[in-house]
């Protein structure tokens, strides 16, 4: 394949698990020898007149995204962006965060995502990070970054409005009750004052087609995750490490076609699993991608009606939801012939009812952030174990090691087989550290390249992995992970919580629920729906916790230190 190479430090070990792949799938993948940017040209060039993006009916083809991209780019160029400079994107699913992403990669620059809804408190801690000087933002998102400090704040800020990229007609082509359309509209617009308008961005020109690409080993993307602990930290991910995680799933997806297949961004494209699965795998494919900025059954049904899905990925309460309501309205979910669930555990009444309404199979995989973000998955054939994450990708490593003492890193000692461990992965996908935070780098890659990811699991004879605990203590809700510490500072702030301890509680359909345990200060009552309102002001709606509940005094270690495993283990049965 053109601009492939294979650097013999990735070459894997033998993979005794290889031979529970789908028939066809390849132990190695050929590594990539060129950039995101030059993928894109090519896909642009081959594909052509094929639709590339379908929004609320809309398409764009990729001629004419390619055409986008090129005049984005000479905008960024002319706001003084350079090879090098991060650019932040805080907007939801949409034609314009396609452009814009490949628009920022052309000029060498660094792409920097951010959820759309987050507080100006939870973006200013990132913008102080990494530094970007501008910004490309929903009109709905504006207003929080123009709440920075004024030295702070972004030199650049270009407003995206959504409604720029809906269909011309009045009533939207999925064939929509109008009642429906103005609902979605008046949700997804706001106005923006003091921005650049995204037309505008557009209105320069094409960029040279002689200007500089970066090299495939350039820094193309930073991700804020919270890792193994803590606060969001930066997770630089290279054109390398995107680009071969693209192609792993490719080869995972054994049979799909060029130009000819759909697939639904139903998860946010902020998000890695998004951001791989429809930016540098879908692009790669020449798919179509049809854009939804949020998960609505209705509308992703009318969508099927057009376009059906042919890969359908998406966390466990998104396939319940979407199975039940097509069983309801007598809606086809038979195109649907790749779907793998990640982000959180899939239970098996999900599976069954997914299987029995869409007919394919629905698989589970494992990843994180940090490597871009897929590692493991469960195969395309009958031989695929549900409760399990499945087994490693190709070229992907794992190894199971013991746990020290204090439980909280592993001891580089791998264990018996079936006995629970913490799994470490190598693989071209695995990012290069956290940006600007060489001591969190640190404590998430050994000195020989293996990614700690905080979780123990237990592999069985063929490889498959099964997670059965966490290091790490994050809670991961609706497919997002939330840091305890996080929340735990934000609450610590009010002025009637003397003390408190965030958690997870399991739920049944799966996922969990953010859990917080208070101390309040003496002569303060709790007003737990006042708590919880304070809380929204201040922190994303999938962090705030769904119980707040008041205890009078926590276990501590001998130095003071707040025991949250405890303080869960104390109160789960209460809850």
């Amino acid at each position: 394949m053109v601009g492939m190479a294979t650097p013999a430090h990735f070459q894997s070990a033998p993979q005794p698990w290889a031979k529970n792949y789908q028939p066809g799938v390849p132990a190695e993948i050929e590594l990539p020898g060129e950039s995101l940017v030059e993928m894109f040209e090519r896909s642009v060039a081959e594909a052509g007149g094929h639709p590339a993006l379908e929004f609320f009916g809309r398409r764009t083809s990729y001629r004419e995204l390619g055409e986008q991209v090129a005049q984005a780019a000479e905008g960024l160029r002319h706001l003084g962006v350079k090879a090098g400079d991060r650019v932040a994107l805080i907007l939801p699913n949409c034609p314009q965060h396609v452009v814009a992403f490949y628009a920022v990669l052309r000029l060498g620059a660094v792409v920097v995502e951010h959820n759309p809804l987050y507080t100006t408190g939870e973006l200013r801690h990132q913008f102080l990070d990494h530094g970007a000087r501008v910004a490309i933002a929903w009109d709905k998102s504006v207003a929080a970054l123009q709440k920075f400090p004024a030295e702070e704040r972004p030199v650049h800020l270009v407003a995206v409005n959504l409604l720029e990229a809906f269909p011309a007609v009045k009533r939207l082509a999925l064939g929509l009750p109008l009642r429906k359309m103005r609902e979605t509209r008046t949700a997804l617009t706001g106005p923006a004052p003091d921005a650049m308008p995204w037309k505008q961005l557009l209105a320069g020109g094409r960029i040279d087609a002689a200007h500089p690409r970066p090299g495939v080993h350039d820094l193309a993307v930073i991700g804020y995750t919270s890792g193994t602990t803590g606060q969001p930290k930066g997770a630089m991910l290279t054109h390398f490490n995107l680009y071969s995680n693209a192609l792993q799933g490719e080869a995972w997806m054994h049979g799909a076609q060029e130009r000819k297949e759909i697939l639904y961004a139903i998860l946010p494209m902020f998000h890695a699993f998004g951001m791989t699965l429809y930016l540098t795998f879908g692009i790669r494919k020449q798919g179509l991608l049809v854009l939804f900025p949020k998960f609505d059954t209705d509308l992703v049904l009318a969508a099927m009606k057009k376009s059906p899905a042919t890969v359908y990925c998406a966390v466990p309460p998104i396939y319940e939801r979407t199975a039940l309501a097509a069983k309801e309205k007598g809606v086809s979910l038979r195109s649907c012939k790749y779907c793998i669930s990640g982000a959180m555990n899939l239970p098996d009444h999900v599976v069954e009812l997914w299987e029995s309404v869409s007919g394919g199979l629905l698989v589970e995989g494992y990843g994180m952030t940090e490597s871009s973000p897929v590692a493991l998955g469960n195969p395309f054939n009958p031989g695929r174990r549900n409760g399990t994450i499945g087994v490693p990708f190709p070229s992907t490593l794992m190894k199971v090691v013991g746990l020290e003492d204090s439980g909280l890193e592993g001891s580089g000692t791998e264990v018996a087989p079936g006995e629970p461990g913490e799994l470490l992965l190598k693989g071209p996908q695995i990012f290069q550290g956290y940006w600007n935070n060489p001591e969190e780098t640190g404590k998430a890659l050994t000195e020989d390249g293996w990614l700690r990811t905080g979780d123990i699991v237990t592999v069985d004879p063929d490889g498959f992995t099964t997670i059965v605990d966490r290091l790490k203590e994050l809670v991961i809700t609706g497919g997002f992970n939330v840091s305890p510490s996080e929340v735990e500072a934000i609450l610590g702030t009010h002025d009637g919580v003397a003390d408190v301890a965030v958690f997870g509680k399991a739920l049944e359909r799966g996922g969990e629920k953010v859990v917080a345990a208070v101390v309040l200060e003496a002569g303060t009552d709790l007003d737990e729906a006042a708590l919880r309102a304070w809380c929204r002001e201040r922190m994303t709606g999938y962090k705030v916790p769904a119980r707040i509940v008041q205890v009078q005094d926590m276990p501590r270690s001998m130095l003071g230190k707040i025991l949250r495993k405890q303080v869960k283990e104390e109160l789960l049965p209460t809850l």
